[in-house]
């Protein structure tokens, strides 16, 4: 399964309590449609000490948060945009800005 938005991509939230935030995704799950996006949808978990672990007790993490309500942001334009493909000269299937039609 293949989304419009990858690992290392600049995203704005669109809906939910963190609207407007903007972050890098660090990981994508695909079976859940779900990403991490850094510094977005903050929750507390409470870790038991273990060996191994570094830090114990109320512990602030990124949650999952779903794909439809992420927009991949344009280096270029700087705008949250919608993704097309493009196919360029030597075959190569491209993403592009829906704004500025610049390759992103």
């Amino acid at each position: 399964m293949s989304f419009r938005v990858k690992r290392d991509d600049t995203v704005q939230v669109l809906s939910g309590r963190d609207r407007g935030k903007r972050g890098k995704i660090t990981e994508v799950l695909t079976q859940k449609r779900r990403a991490r996006v850094q510094g977005v949808n903050m929750v507390k978990r409470h870790t038991k000490p273990r060996q191994g672990v570094r830090q114990t007790g109320i512990v602030e993490k990124e949650a999952a948060i779903h794909i439809s309500n992420l927009a991949l942001v344009c280096p270029k334009c700087d705008k949250p945009t919608r993704v097309g493909y493009r196919f360029l000269a030597d075959g190569a299937k491209v993403r592009a800005c829906k704004h500025c039609d610049e390759q992103i």
